[in-house]
């Protein structure tokens, strides 16, 4: 059995010190962090590294104001000084004495299936890249070069807060990902893929590393037959798991608490009315599979839970974290994430994805008579007060006459989250992931995002093509 990262005795007694020095709430927020990273650039290993972190949050509200201070000191001293500093930050100060009864823990331990990377040996680590760098460069002369990176990382954290939660969870993760570069007539072209799921060595039972090098070449390779792509008003058809981060950045974040509350939201007073096609039902489920952002509780030490934001194109919720919920007396929605026990815990998402309709992939396809096929998106920006945002598509093809034809480049998805959203008229009954890291306010946390096949009536495409 693992041992507790703090004693109860030693919360309880960090929190009640917390409350006397003013504070109308208090929270203790432990993190032991293992991790290791490798990373395999053109035939050699570059990199293999792995380290710890340990530490404790502590965060004291009075009234609106937050104080928060953090420490890698986990002694008792320690953390009864950062109780201090972070009730200070909270201009708090007064007489009374409040007490805090924990409750006890909800434990959440791994599971016994659960292969715990910190126990493979380096070695096979090094294999793995290995495999997918060799796959990846069998596809095809036109390779030039290969890059796999292989990162796992074990999370134990524990929450403690004065309305007497104790909690604790471990989380573990493990990931692969591999950047092809092509070379030939149209000069260099990249390909990438990278599954991650919350789970230990055996991803790489779903997930062969040779497959994973193999998919990334071939999207290099693609690209070096693709076309200039057109540019204009087209009819814009998601692949499965493709447009998942379209809907995450350009819908996801406007729906998070504290964008609503600093009115810095496009969703903002749109509750109970049509913001989407009725063909459109968006859930944010941190308990959802094994997904990259799947927790069993959240940063803030509440359940991870399944919460229906948009339900047949009607707004009927938004993502939650304590402070936020506190202000507006309701029940926190398990939203509450941070990066790590130096950062304050905010509304995030954690794997967000529209549910399959009824719709047949293929029928959809045929419906265009001409239009656009995204199978990858890249990066993007996004504004959550206007819902306008820009993306990169690292995969598509034309169609043309119901048909998927020649590869493109160098296109861009140009538009508007909302409106995006009223153009969906169609949504396929296939459903797959997207795994990456969502950045916000300078903080990274691991998610998830998928949809079914989708069809978006249009939407602007930014080409090259004359």
């Amino acid at each position: 059995m693992t041992a507790p990262l703090i004693e109860s005795d030693v919360l309880q007694a960090t929190l009640d010190h917390a409350l006397s020095l003013g504070g109308d709430f208090a929270e203790v927020f432990v993190e032991d962090r293992r991790s290791s990273n490798g990373r395999f650039d053109d035939g050699r290993i570059e990199e293999l590294v792995s380290g710890r972190d340990r530490g404790a949050g502590l965060r004291v509200v009075r009234g609106d104001t937050t104080g928060f201070a953090h420490t890698a000191d986990l002694s008792r001293a320690g953390l009864l000084q950062a109780a201090e500093a972070a009730a200070g930050a909270a201009r708090g100060g007064n007489s009374g004495t409040n007490t805090v009864a924990l409750h006890a823990a909800a434990t959440h331990p791994i599971e016994n299936d659960i292969v715990l990377p910190e126990t493979v040996e380096k070695r096979r680590k090094v294999e793995l890249l290995a495999r997918a760098d060799e796959a990846a460069r069998a596809t095809a002369s036109a390779v030039t070069s290969v890059t796999a990176s292989y990162a796992d990382a074990r999370r134990r954290i524990l929450v403690a807060n004065s309305d007497g939660l104790l909690a604790d969870d471990d989380r573990v993760r493990t990931r692969m990902s591999v950047q092809v570069v092509a070379t030939g007539d149209t000069g260099m072209q990249t390909g990438y893929e990278a599954p991650g799921r919350t789970m230990g060595f055996e991803l790489f039972d779903t997930f062969a590393p040779e497959e994973v090098g193999r998919r990334a070449a071939r999207r290099a390779l693609t690209l070096l037959e693709a076309v200039p792509a057109p540019s204009g008003r087209l009819p814009v058809v998601l692949k499965r798991g493709a447009g998942g981060v379209l809907f995450h950045e350009a819908c996801g974040h406007g729906l998070e608490a504290d964008h609503i509350l600093k009115d810095a939201s496009v969703f903002k007073g749109q509750m109970g009315t049509q913001v989407a096609s009725p063909l459109v039902t968006l859930v944010d489920d941190g308990g959802y599979a094994r997904e990259w952002g799947t927790l069993a509780i959240d940063d803030e030490g509440h359940p991870a839970q399944r919460n229906v934001l948009i339900e047949d194109g009607i707004l009927t919720d938004f993502m939650w974290d304590v402070v936020r919920a506190r202000k507006e007396g309701r029940a926190p929605s398990g939203n509450g994430r941070r990066e790590s026990y130096r950062h304050l815990p905010m509304p995030r998402m954690t794997n967000t994805f529209v549910l399959e309709g009824e719709s047949d992939p293929d029928d959809i396809i045929r419906g265009v008579d001409f239009g656009i096929y995204a199978v990858q998106l890249g990066g993007g920006q996004v504004d959550p007060a206007t819902g306008d945002f820009v993306f990169g598509i690292t995969e598509a093809y034309l169609i043309e006459k119901g048909e998927v034809t020649r590869p493109i480049r160098a296109a861009q998805l140009i538009g508007n989250g909302p409106e995006v959203l009223r153009m969906v008229d169609a949504v396929g009954n296939d459903f797959e992931t997207w795994t990456g890291m969502c950045g916000k306010q300078g903080q990274s946390v691991p998610v998830s995002s998928g949809q079914p096949t989708v069809l978006v009536r249009e939407m602007t495409v930014g080409g090259t093509a004359a």
